[in-house]
């Protein structure tokens, strides 16, 4: 089964590293974010990737060239999507790798210890055309209710208590790629909205890790984590 990684976007809000690199070449205590989320899927038995290229791309082709011992087991396609592509727009770009089975995708910059094999039985039990991975995530603040001016709850940066977001980990069935019209199409809005009002769209729970570096506090987290966890 292919795997597609979105790794082409600017990484504006992690200016301090991707002025001169792309977000998921940006190194996690020593490993680019790329690497391991390779490394997880491999974990399960997927290594045929295809990574979608836009800002900085080459600096991805550059470090696959340079540890080509370090992937010998791993097939990559780089594919150029784009400089100003959105995420929906980069998979519309792959499309002609895509036609013929259902394939996994995920964004660049997330990092989980979500069983793939699992997520994928989900996905074809329920018969989905698309299953997301659906995650809780640690609020960035404490959390606390009141009641007659008195604190009744205070909880210090639990788990969200808002509900559940989109953790990316996506399995995706091909005929999905119709619902993408152009460059300009964000895949989170339009089409995954429409396949949400045909009922077709799988939301997996996951409950274990999982951590999305958008800024430097979020991979300052991450590397803190990744010191207590083996990932």
């Amino acid at each position: 089964m292919k795997v597609v990684i979105l790794a082409g976007g600017f990484g504006t809000r992690l200016s301090e590293y991707t002025k001169t690199l792309p977000k998921p070449m940006v190194k996690v205590n020593g490993k680019p974010l790329l690497t391991r989320i390779m490394e997880h899927y491999f974990k399960y038995g997927f290594n045929n990737f295809y990574i979608a290229l836009g800002y900085k791309g080459y600096e991805i082709k550059k470090y696959l060239n340079k540890n080509k011992k370090k992937f010998k087991n791993f097939n990559i396609n780089l594919i150029e999507t784009g400089l100003k592509t959105m995420t929906g727009g980069r998979l519309k770009r792959l499309e002609k790798y895509l036609k013929k089975e259902t394939f996994c995708l995920t964004y660049g910059d997330g990092l989980s210890n979500i069983n793939i094999k699992k997520l994928l039985n989900f996905h074809k039990t329920n018969k989905n055309l698309v299953t997301l991975t659906a995650v809780r995530p640690p609020a960035r603040f404490g959390a606390i209710k009141l009641k007659n001016n008195k604190v009744s709850y205070f909880k210090e940066k639990s788990k969200m208590n808002e509900g559940w977001i989109n953790g990316g980990f996506f399995i995706i069935e091909p005929k999905f790629l119709k619902f993408i019209r152009n460059d300009k199409t964000y895949l989170e809005r339009e089409p995954l909205e429409k396949v949400t009002k045909l009922k077709k769209l799988g939301g997996y729970k996951h409950t274990g890790f999982w951590h999305c570096v958008d800024n430097k506090r979020d991979l300052d987290n991450l590397s803190k984590i990744l010191k207590n966890k083996k990932l």
